[in-house]
Formats: C-alpha cells, structure tokens, sequence
C-alpha cells in the first residue's frame, strides 16, 4: 500500500486540482455557473451527478474534476473512494467544504496488496489537501488499522501461521511499551487445554499458543479485546471440502480485528486497561489430531464433547474468554469468522453482532451506522441452551440440528464469558467477494470502526 501518511496532508494553499462535489439536487445550479466549453465537456461525458460518477472538465490552463455524490450535505466514508481509485496521480483538494468522513474512502481507496507482485504500482499517489487539520490524524489510524487487518488476512497461511501472527503482535506491543506475553507448550496444554487440543496436529512450525498484550494503567477500567486466530482451518478430521478450503487463509480475521482496534485504542490512549487475547492455532489433520466425539478439559474447568471438529473456533475462544475473565473487565468484545449460518441469515456485508446488554447492542449499531460500518444484532436466546446439551460432558461444540448456528456458537461462547460481564461478540467475515469503492476485493475489516466508535464513546 502506498505510504498512508502522504494521501491527506493539510491544505497550505498548494497547487492543487479541484474537486466539485454535486449532488442531483445541485446539478442544475451547478451546470449554470460553467463556461460553454465545460458544459459542454459536461454533457459528453453524460455526467448526471450519480453517486461514485465523475467528469473531467477544463479549467484555464488545467482540468478540474466533477464527483457526483448522494448527499452533499451528509458525505459518508466512501464518497471519495472511486476517485481515489481512478483519478491520476497528483495533489486535489475540495472546491468547497470539508471532505468529513471521505478522508477514510479517500485513503481505503488507494489499498494495494502487493506482498507477492513483482510489478509495481503504475502510478504515484493520490493526495488530498484539507483544512480540518485536526481530521487528518485519526482518519489515517482508523485507515491504517483497516489495512492492517486486509494485509493479515490477505497473507496466505504459511507466511501467517501461529508464529507469524505473534510477531505481528510483538512489534505492535513493542510499539506501544505494552507488556507481551506468549503460552505455549505444555503451559499452554495446562492453561488453555482446547487452544491446545485444537492446535496440536500442526507441524512445529504452526505450533498452537495462546498471545496476551496488556496495556494502560491498571487504575483504569479494564476491556479486553479477544479474536478468534485460527491460522488456518482445514476442518480437522470433520474435513472441509476443497472448495470450504479455499478461503481458510481468513479464518483469523477475529485476530486482526482484535489487534488492529487494540493498536487504535493505544495509539489514542484510551483510559483504559487493556488486555488483549489472540487464540494462534492453525486446526490440521495427523494422527494426534482431536476427534470426533473426544471430550476436551477447558480452562473454565467445563468439559466440552466434541461434535464437529469444524467448530474448533469456539473452542479456542472459550478459553481466551475465560482467560479474560480472570481479571475481572468491565467489558469484553470478541471478534471471530465463526459461523457459515452468519453468512447466511446477514450476507457478507454485515458483522452479525450479540450482546448480553440492549444498550450496549444500540450504542455498537449507533456507531456502527455513523461510521459507515453497519452491524446487524442477531438474538442470544437461551432457548437455543439446549442445542448445546451433551449425554456425557458439560456441554458439546456443536448444536445436533441445522438450526439457528451463530445464535448456538454464541451461546457456546456465553458459557466461558465471566457472568455479569457486558460482552459484546462479532461474527464477522472478514472478507469482501466483490469490490466496492474504497473496499477491495478481499481481506476487510467489518466490525471494526464500528466497535472503535463505542469505545471511543466510552473512554475517550
């Protein structure tokens, strides 16, 4: 990705090409104050002021640029996404106005993963001028914490295994003078017996451990933020499908998001005390794999029968949770590509979100919706307690009927977050299967800004 922090730089009055955002309501107005020439220009182009179109007029000796937009007066996160998808390379600046939240679609926009591409980028950047100065320093966190989680998750999974992911957490803990702290073995197959269940068919160099960071003063309320890093998910012995393959790099998108909004959280210091879990288990196939029907200890001290080694994601998570709640946090947020039932009752667009709170589930949804990062609340109905009964454990890992699946995971979840806890937990996709402006096809964070803004909300 071109180096974020040359797309938005303060406006000094620097030679710049204009931008002229209209609306439908606008147009009219707007064509009136053109020379024939750009009006001209205008209707060949057939420009009509639809969201994401744009025209090039000319302007003196230069061109200038006309962007249509749904609301002028109510601009969201991608307004500015397709032309910093398709203009060229150079220096723009508003005509009037302040870009507002576009800053974030403007530099989303310009995301490239190019780990593995020998051909370089066929252009320089496209760098917008503002004079919301202050603006310009949190719209490049939020950006770059985006990024971050599409680079995690877009790395295939031998070069983001267990190991890899713990250095991407060392560097950020490095970073911020966060104390770091990595179990594996045989303390991680005392302490965290289904991180280690789950993981233990990997080869050495895919090793199963258990990451914590914490961070901030210990007088402050404590948060902890959790993800699901399954490195790699092959199904185990209950094996996938090739084609249910083909995407598993991504099933540690619940660890990207988790670091990538705890780097948020340190870089703005919060007054908070974070604790940050990430579960790193790549869940293969070999002999000393888990099994079907296996019952497995937790660090709850519940035993669990394993159903479907498919759910190993929920496993790996009970523990972290449970882990979490030993420090006693006023609020827990997981994150996690749980669920294919997720998927299907919400699509790929929306995180599904479960809270044991109503107020916590509209405040999420609240800044969800301010960000341009929408959520959508899915039940966490005890009724469904029963899909997770077992003849011969605490619990089984998956529910007996086709019915209700991300509600059932979650209610998995429930029983290893500390009781009285606001808990809020995403089951999220982590992916984008068709490009829109400023979102690429591929690794995405969905749930992210959203959990962000209730954060900042709370302790900023």
């Amino acid at each position: 990705m071109t180096d974020k922090n040359a797309l938005i730089q303060p406006d000094r009055d620097q030679t710049a090409i204009a931008i002229h955002l209209i609306d439908k309501g606008g147009l009219d107005a707007f064509v009136k104050t053109l020379s024939a020439p750009q009006r001209s220009a205008l209707e060949a182009q057939k420009f009509a002021a639809d969201g994401f179109s744009h025209a090039i007029l000319p302007d003196g000796d230069g061109w200038c640029v006309v962007a249509g937009v749904a609301n002028k007066d109510s601009l969201s996160s991608w307004c500015l996404a397709r032309l910093a998808e398709v203009l060229p390379a150079g220096t723009y600046r508003l005509s009037s106005g302040d870009p507002g939240p576009g800053l974030h679609g403007w530099v989303t926009g310009q995301y490239r993963f190019d780990r593995y591409r020998s051909d370089s980028e066929p252009d320089g950047p496209r760098v917008l001028l503002t004079k919301a100065v202050k603006a310009i320093e949190p719209a490049l966190a939020e950006a770059a914490a985006v990024a971050l989680v599409r680079d995690l998750v877009n790395t295939p999974a031998e070069d983001m295994g267990p190991a890899q992911l713990e250095q991407e957490a060392q560097l950020i803990a490095k970073a911020h003078h966060a104390e770091f702290k990595v179990t594996t073995g045989d303390a991680l197959e005392r302490g965290f017996p289904m991180v280690h269940a789950v993981g233990r068919a990997a080869s050495r160099h895919h090793a199963p451990r258990l990451i914590e960071l914490h961070w901030g003063d210990p007088k402050h309320p404590k948060i902890a933020l959790v993800g699901k890093g399954v490195c790699f998910d092959s199904g185990g012995l209950d094996i996938k499908p090739s084609s249910g393959m083909l995407l598993m790099k991504k099933d540690m998108g619940g660890a990207a998001h988790a670091l990538a909004l705890a780097r948020l959280v340190m870089q703005h210091k919060l007054k908070v005390r974070l604790h940050l879990l990430i579960p790193a288990v790549e869940n293969a196939i070999s002999g000393n794999a888990f099994r079907p029907g296996d019952v497995l200890r937790s660090r709850k001290g519940l035993s669990v029968e394993i159903g479907n080694t498919d759910a190993e994601g929920r496993l790996v998570l009970g523990d972290a949770l449970a882990r979490a709640g030993e420090e006693e946090p006023e609020l827990v947020i997981d994150f996690a590509t749980l669920t294919g039932a997720a998927r299907v009752a919400v699509g790929p667009d929306l995180p599904a979100l479960f809270t044991r709170r109503d107020e916590t589930a509209a405040q999420m949804l609240a800044c969800g919706t301010a960000a341009d990062d929408p959520c959508w609340r899915l039940p966490l109905y005890d009724g469904y307690k029963d899909y997770l009964k077992s003849d011969i454990a605490d619990l089984g890992n998956a529910g007996g009927n086709g019915f209700a699946g991300a509600s059932v995971a979650a209610m998995f979840l429930d029983r290893f977050v500390s009781e009285g806890v606001d808990w809020a937990h995403f089951d999220t996709f982590a992916w984008r299967p068709a490009a829109k402006p400023g979102r690429p096809k591929g690794g995405d964070a969905l749930g992210l800004r959203a959990a962000w803004g209730l954060l900042k909300a709370r302790y900023g």
